[in-house]
């Protein structure tokens, strides 16, 4: 299979096209041998071995084969549903789509239908899916060591001035890093609704991010389960945490920060006693191979794509609670929505 990258950006540059040349070198029976096609209008990408560059989508699509091509769709959220649909006229089928699948309901649904009437098969990047905490959490949960889960609580942060005030690309602070937060949740503790949500701007030196200073959501599990996801991108230090509080002890896991060190840990405890383990965990490069190998095997997956879109749903939910611009610098310092 051949690989097409739309965006060039901090995802499509920063993020695919590493764990590509990763894939490639480690699993090169899953590619062919030519160079990956890219479409980035701007002309300040920097040439790359093993890449070639053309600024619209029509000029990089050609001469490839959509049946056996795999398009990375790396654009602004804002952005997918013209790019979807581009790429579905082109003859495009086989798409990942960077997270979140879009930031607007309306939207969504409109790819809803794009992907049924094209019958495209779109794999949504979560990584943390992945993830060997993930799957560490997900044993826990179903194995009852601790008995009962009780309670989520996840915290995304990291500073993100720059990006924010120069090139948004993203609406809200709900669209950057609790897509994450939220899959997780539905991950460990399944179905959910939102009972409250919050969120602030970002302010520095006179200068004004509306709605991405940071962002919070509260979700009532089916299961019972509450789950307490927050994010602050004024935060000086970087860190992307999860506890499960359980009825007889807890879990807390930190997830990499950064592509930097592909490790995570885990910290147990239970009647006094702590344990903790460090994990190999390469959660972007194992979910992309497994995305590469659905499609491969042509297995599209009805359910991950229906979890995508119920990620979207919730933060809708949670945007629209709090649609008015709130000043306050603590995402957790906002009082609670009923929703």
């Amino acid at each position: 299979m051949r690989s097409f990258v739309v965006g060039l950006g901090r995802a499509g540059a920063g993020l695919h096209l590493p764990v590509l040349a990763k894939l490639r070198e480690r699993t090169p029976q899953l590619f062919d041998d030519h160079p990956v096609v890219a479409c980035e209008p701007r002309e300040t990408v920097v040439p790359r071995p093993g890449l070639v560059v053309a600024p619209t989508l029509h000029e990089a699509a050609d001469g490839l084969c959509p049946a056996d091509t795999i398009v990375h769709v790396c654009t602004p959220p804002t952005q997918r549903l013209a790019v979807l649909s581009d790429l579905a006229a082109l003859g495009f089928r086989k798409m990942i789509v960077e997270k979140p699948l879009t930031t607007d309901i309306d939207d969504l649904a409109r790819i809803v239908r794009l992907r049924r009437k094209y019958k495209l098969h779109i794999e949504v990047v979560e990584p943390w899916l992945a993830s060997s905490l993930t799957k560490r959490l997900v044993e826990l949960l179903r194995g009852g060591r601790f008995g009962a889960a009780k309670s989520i609580d996840v915290v995304q942060n990291k500073p993100r001035f720059r990006r924010s005030l120069v090139r948004p690309g993203h609406p809200t602070a709900f669209d950057v890093e609790l897509p994450h937060g939220v899959a997780l949740a539905l991950r460990l503790a399944g179905a959910a609704r939102v009972t409250h949500a919050s969120g602030t701007d970002l302010e520095v030196e006179g200068n004004v991010g509306p709605r991405m200073g940071g962002a919070a959501v509260g979700l009532r599990h089916n299961s019972g389960v509450h789950t307490e996801i927050r994010s602050d991108l004024t935060s000086p230090v970087r860190e992307r945490r999860v506890t499960v509080e359980f009825e007889q002890g807890s879990a807390v896991g930190h997830f990499a920060v950064s592509g930097d060190d592909h490790h995570s840990q885990l910290t147990l405890r239970s009647n006094g006693r702590s344990e903790h383990v460090v994990l190999r965990d390469d959660a972007m490069t194992e979910w992309m191979f497994e995305a590469y190998r659905k499609f491969q095997l042509d297995g599209e997956q009805t359910q991950g794509f229906t979890f995508a879109t119920e990620v979207v749903r919730l933060l809708s939910v949670a945007k629209n609670i709090c649609a008015e611009p709130v000043t306050s610098p603590e995402p957790d310092a906002v009082a609670s929505h009923a929703g």
